[in-house]
C-alpha cells in the first residue's frame, strides 16, 4: 500500500487556471448549441463533456495523485464509453 499520509500541495493559480478553462469549455459548449453542425453537433458536445469531466478528474478529484492503477482504470472506463458511443452512432447511422 501506498503512503497517503504524503500531502501533495496544488497551488491556487492551477486551480484557478483550470476553473477557467472549464469556463471557456463550458461557454464554447454553450456556443455549440447555437451553431448548426449537423450531425457533428452531438459529438462535439460529447467531446467537450469529456474533456471538461477529465480535467476535473485529474485535478479537482487529484486523480493527478493517485494510484496508477487507478489512474488505468479510469482511463479503461472513458475508452469503454467511447467505443459504446461510437457504436451506438455507427447503430444510429447506418439503419
Amino acid at each position: 500500500m501506498e503512503d497517503h499520509s504524503k500531502s501533495h500541495i496544488v497551488p491556487y493559480k492551477t486551480y484557478l487556471l483550470i476553473l477557467a478553462g472549464l469556463i471557456v469549455l463550458t461557454l464554447l459548449s454553450v456556443a455549440i448549441t447555437h451553431i448548426e453542425f449537423g450531425e457533428l453537433s452531438v459529438f462535439a458536445a460529447i467531446l467537450l463533456a469529456s474533456v471538461k469531466s477529465s480535467l476535473v478528474l485529474v485535478y479537482f478529484m487529484h486523480l493527478k495523485f493517485d494510484n496508477k492503477v487507478l489512474q488505468i482504470f479510469v482511463t479503461a472506463i472513458f475508452i469503454l464509453v467511447a467505443l459504446v458511443i461510437f457504436i451506438t452512432f455507427l447503430d444510429y447511422n447506418y439503419r
